[in-house]
């Protein structure tokens, strides 16, 4: 079944203002994260973009995020969680190495960057194969968004340039019922932008 998936990431949070490794562990959306999420809602009211599921990963800030933006009810599914960084969860980013990451993470407990990136492609093609899923709100994290355009627009080649999306970035993707293609990624200044904010 065909249907156009929005990828929305979450909204600006304390660790990310820190400059904290996130992962898995969590940390809560800050003021300024709580107005961009609230954009993302006006943002789709403007355009006229509704949803009949909508999904979020397992930790809270996906759900304040994906909360300012709709009220409807949504799931949340482990398959859509930020890469696993493993002992470098909760350090400081410095400690991190420079990009791409490959399998860097795999020997501290956490993922490789292949095996990462078939967990996000794969879950969301569930998602969108599921009976109903015409128009569909998945709210998720930096790397998933950047390892997501990664796979659909670059056939899966790592690109050291590639950054990853802002907070609260839209990615819109048409999906044919087998393959997913990238139409349009959104950031918070094209928002403001189209809002007159």
């Amino acid at each position: 079944m065909s249907g156009t998936l929005y990828f929305v990431r979450h909204g600006r949070t304390l660790f990310n203002e820190r400059h904290i490794i996130q992962g898995w562990v969590d940390s809560p959306l800050t003021p300024e994260g709580e107005e961009q999420a609230s954009r993302v809602g006006r943002y789709f009211a403007q355009r006229g973009v509704t949803f009949d599921h909508a999904y979020a990963s397992l930790v809270a800030r996906t759900h304040q995020t994906l909360e300012r933006i709709t009220d409807m009810p949504f799931e949340c599914e482990r398959g859509l969680m930020e890469w696993s960084f493993g002992a470098f969860e909760g350090e400081r980013t410095y400690l991190m190495p420079a990009w791409p990451w490959g399998d860097f993470f795999v020997p501290f407990g956490g993922e490789g960057q292949l095996a990462f990136r078939d967990r996000i492609v794969s879950t969301l093609t569930q998602i969108m194969q599921r009976t109903g899923h015409r128009s569909v709100l998945v709210v998720s994290h930096g790397s998933a968004s950047r390892e997501f355009i990664t796979a659909v627009r670059d056939g899966g080649k790592a690109d050291e340039h590639m950054v990853v999306p802002g907070n609260c970035s839209v990615a819109r993707y048409g999906f044919d019922g087998e393959a997913f293609r990238l139409q349009e990624i959104a950031e918070q200044d094209a928002m403001r932008r189209e809002l007159g904010e």
